[in-house]
């Protein structure tokens, strides 16, 4: 077979090792393998590379993507994803696997939807991606603002600060959630359910008074601004409020064994389904199993917050 890979959309740390996986599957497989260079853009305007065992050799540690990729919102026309089943059919191409997030993946649907035999395998920092438990990219992301939080602390208990830590998730809290839970925050500020500043301010005074000196907010993007909260925070409590934001280091590195371990189960599996015949999926994780979910029910459908999490890091914090 004639297969191709593809990452598109934000990077998260892992996909590296979905490609090797990938790759080396399809390899032993006697299969061609061929990786399109900047997504979505690149299947458009035609632009790939063949993939040998050597090309994705000494990847599976590094953060990023050996393809590179961007976000390419031209997709969202007809005419435009005519033109890129058009160039994969003059390629012979007979399978392809898109590694990326909501967007790529309702991308994926459209190009299976149009007949073309299409894998998908879920990719986000967010964790946001229906049907599936775990997504590339986030326990990578999760410990890299766990450890950033960790080293706040120590100037935030030297000088007895409360600190507001933004992170990345402008429709989606569980990295808020997952961070702050591990990193012990006092409040988690997530999109999915709004919380008011002054209940924040009550519970700060509420453990300052019991003889705590130092504290973390944790807020997602989309809820609200580090910026804005401490400012105001710090007007209500009389408090010294600090604020932080963590940016793209949040993505950034060497991707966690969890990562690299679910890459390369997800970069065999893809390979597996093009071979049954078996496609218009995408490769999840559900209670530990690799699961098969249809393309067009991770594109209508959304994953709901962990909230249960959130409230024990709110029920540990008192």
């Amino acid at each position: 077979m004639e297969l191709a890979i593809l990452t598109s959309g934000g990077d998260a740390p892992g996909m590296n090792a979905v490609i090797r996986s990938f790759v080396r599957q399809g390899l032993l497989g006697q299969h061609r393998v061929w990786g399109i260079l900047r997504g979505l853009e690149g299947l458009v305007r035609g632009t790939r590379q063949e993939l040998k065992t050597e090309s994705v050799a000494d990847i599976i540690m590094t953060g990023g993507t050996l393809l590179h990729t961007c976000r390419f919102g031209d997709f969202h026309s007809p005419a435009t994803q005519q033109m890129a089943i058009q160039q994969m059919r003059d390629w012979g191409l007979e399978g392809l696997a898109v590694i990326g997030g909501n967007g790529s993946l309702r991308a994926a649907h459209v190009i299976s939807a149009a007949g073309f035999p299409v894998v998908g395998i879920p990719a986000s920092i967010d964790n946001d991606i229906y049907g599936t438990d775990d997504c590339i990219g986030f326990d990578t992301a999760v410990n890299n603002i766990t450890a950033s939080i960790d080293k706040i602390r120590d100037t935030a208990s030297s000088h007895e600060r409360i600190f507001v830590v933004e992170v990345m998730g402008n429709r989606s809290g569980a990295l808020a959630i997952g961070a702050g839970l591990a990193a012990g925050a006092e409040a988690i500020v997530i999109p999915e359910r709004p919380v008011n500043p002054e209940v924040i301010a009550e519970r700060l005074q509420t453990t300052h008074a019991r003889g705590k000196k130092h504290s973390f907010i944790v807020v997602a993007e989309g809820a609200d601004r580090a910026e804005r909260l401490a400012n105001e925070l710090n007007g209500m409590t009389g408090f010294e409020v600090k604020w932080v934001v963590l940016g793209h280091t949040q993505r950034g590195g060497p991707p966690s064994a969890k990562d690299r371990l679910l890459g390369s189960i997800f970069g065999s599996a893809a390979v597996s389904s093009l071979e049954q015949g078996a496609h218009g999926v995408m490769i999840g994780v559900q209670n530990g199993k690799t699961c098969w979910v249809p393309l067009a029910s991770v594109a209508e459908s959304e994953k709901p917050a962990q909230f249960e999490w959130l409230d024990l890091a709110e029920q540990l914090a008192l």
